[in-house]
């Protein structure tokens, strides 16, 4: 049989396939390895990990694999469990060592879990494919993994909150009345001058230091006191297109957001070109043919809606200082650093959470774009607090053993498609469509944290502040050329 060893061929696909599946089935208890690992800090919230695994489990996890190999494998002239030792591991040599690199990494990996509480944030960085196992001595493995930041939870049980009272007025009603029927206005042309509430049909160009840096064409933009980029902001823009026809250029200087994506312009003048091409004006429907289309039964059924609608809304603004004010408190020692990388990956959740948030609490699509717009300029910066904020509240929700359930997160899918007069099972599918399903869950965990402390705070209403005017337009790009995704359209049609 000596000679047959020494012209062994290959083991073929299905031969190699079946001798896997057989040594993957009769996998053992896990074995208590011997391995020494080593954890160092690599940086704000970032652990330097390295493992050496000795040679006495390496031969363990390979005569493991061989033993199963030997009394499983099917092997040509060979009844099953009686193929030779020294056959198996010549003719499955590339096979054996993949199972002993495959089950020596798991049990390894696994093991340094239960033994070492890293608390990893994301998945470590780690490759696998790349790793070898070596012929003689031990097999050593290091990676670098984000961690959850260390800290010890202030005490939130008291704090002291200032909250916002504010009755919703019938003058508050009969704005929000007007901003709720242009959602159905048209948009017709206008011979005379630009006025305040008209839209411009413009194209727009962007300069800095006489470098141009992009364009846009055919821009829809309502004339309010403030245009609101994702990267900069024009004050007086109402001043700077009233009077303007079709025909006309105007000129706005700005300056680029501190915190723009491009570190390069970042604090550097910009100057926008606006030549505009139409003027036009909304026309709203009669308030009859809008409660038909709406299915609403009366004018009174529908400002008692709008007042409710109003009234959710003072609920969110008085959670949002509330929670403003609890969060300033609790960390206020948090005073860890948050690694650049971590910060910049969570830039979008970031965003995706407070729109929900303003979804949930019946604002338009206009008033969530200009939030949206605002809290882009300052990405960094507003990120950076809400991941510590975030690391705060899911300790506190740990700590008060706080769960979401899918009936909670049916419930704000319900609310959201009752604010935007859509099923639930639509906004469900435009929620997993982008993503922010995701989103869904953390933000439930983090309001009921925050509700745990709000229900022991200290409250002292104060006067709130009136119902802000809609001073602010804000457009889905970037005077840095960059592409911005577009949310659904929300601007009136044209006729």
């Amino acid at each position: 049989m000596s000679d047959e060893e020494n012209d062994i061929p290959e083991s073929t696909p299905d031969e190699t396939a079946t001798a896997i599946a057989v040594a993957e089935a009769g996998d053992e208890a896990p074995y208590k390895m011997t391995q020494t690992v080593v954890i160092e800090n690599a940086g704000p919230c970032k652990k330097h990990v390295r493992v050496v695994v000795p040679r006495a489990d390496l031969d363990h996890f390979y005569n493991t694999v061989v033993k199963e190999l030997v009394g499983n494998a099917a092997v040509p002239g060979f009844r099953a469990g009686h193929v030779p030792r020294k056959l198996i591991e010549k003719r499955f040599k590339k096979e054996v060592t993949e199972q002993v690199r495959q089950k020596a990494l798991t049990q390894s990996l696994q093991q340094l879990g239960e033994d070492h509480k890293l608390d990893a944030i994301n998945e470590p960085d780690l490759d696998v494919e790349g790793l070898e196992l070596p012929d003689v001595g031990d097999f050593t493995y290091e990676f670098d993994v984000e961690v959850r930041p260390e800290f010890d939870l202030p005490n939130y049980a008291g704090l002291k909150v200032n909250r916002p009272d504010r009755k919703i007025t019938d003058d508050d009603v009969e704005r929000y009345l007007e901003k709720y029927l242009e959602r159905s206005g048209r948009l017709v042309p206008h011979d005379g001058p630009a006025e305040v509430g008209d839209f411009v049909l413009a194209d727009l160009h962007f300069e800095s230091a006489g470098k141009p840096l992009g364009h846009a064409s055919d821009q829809k933009i309502r004339i309010r006191p403030v245009l609101r980029f994702t990267d900069a902001e024009v004050s007086g823009f109402d001043k700077l297109m009233t009077g303007a026809i079709s025909g006309d250029t105007r000129t706005a200087k700005a300056s680029i957001s501190s915190e723009a994506t491009q570190q390069e312009l970042r604090g550097e003048p910009v100057e926008i070109t606006f030549k505009i091409s139409d003027v036009q004006r909304l026309r709203l429907p009669e308030l009859a043919e809008f409660l038909e289309e709406v299915s609403v039964e009366s004018e009174e059924a529908l400002r008692k809606g709008i007042r409710e609608a109003l009234e959710r809304q003072v609920t969110y603004e008085q959670r949002q200082v509330a929670r403003r004010q609890v969060l300033e408190q609790i960390t206020a020692s948090a005073d860890w650093d948050l690694p650049e990388s971590l910060v910049s990956r969570q830039v979008e959740n970031a965003l995706r959470r407070e729109v929900l948030e303003m979804q949930q609490a019946g604002f338009t699509d206009e008033q969530i774009r200009a939030r949206q717009n605002e809290l882009l300029q300052r990405q960094i910066s507003t990120t950076r607090q809400a991941l510590k904020e975030h690391f705060v509240l899911d300790k506190i929700a740990t700590q008060e053993k706080i769960e979401v359930s899918p009936e909670d997160k049916e419930t704000e899918i319900y609310f959201m498609a009752q604010q935007r007069g859509e099923s639930p099972r639509k906004v469900r599918a435009r929620l997993e469509k982008t993503g922010m399903i995701e989103n869904l869950d953390a933000q439930i965990l983090e309001r009921k944290a925050v509700d745990v402390v709000l229900s022991q705070a200290k409250f002292v209403d104060v006067p709130g502040e009136p119902q802000p005017a809609d001073n602010i337009e804000a457009v889905d790009l970037s005077v840095c050329g960059q592409s911005v995704a577009s949310p659904p359209q929300t601007a009136p049609t044209a006729e």
